[in-house]
């Protein structure tokens, strides 16, 4: 992998952090979302590996308490629906998709991401 992918990784990585971890529960219902407009070029596979390291950075650092950390259960969940929505979204033959289709699969087939709060559903 490239040094500028990784770079980018590590950007969605930190951001994926931040957001889980903000105390606002918009914002971690906005995660994909908000990913996917900043980074609309990206492999949208890409925005949901982030958000699983994210999620597991988060629980190692939880150590033992981590099955009780709320924000745990809800990082896994987000990305298992973002997945679905890429499988999906390549299994019309957007092959690879981007986080770009994501976000226009969403305003027409699955509005959940996109909704008041910009939540999965």
């Amino acid at each position: 992998m490239s040094t500028a992918r990784t770079a980018v990784l590590d950007e969605m990585t930190e951001f994926a952090i931040e957001e889980l971890l903000s105390g606002r529960p918009e914002r971690p219902a906005a995660l994909v979302r908000r990913m996917a407009e900043r980074w609309p070029e990206e492999p949208a596979l890409g925005l949901v590996f982030a958000i699983t390291s994210a999620v597991a950075g988060i629980e190692d650092s939880f150590g033992g308490a981590a099955p009780q950390e709320p924000v745990v259960v809800l990082g896994y969940r987000i990305a298992a629906l973002a997945a679905a929505d890429i499988h999906a979204i390549q299994a019309m033959g957007h092959v690879p998709a981007m986080a770009e289709d994501l976000l226009h699969f969403w305003r027409r087939a699955d509005p959940g991401f996109l909704g008041p709060r910009g939540g999965p559903r």
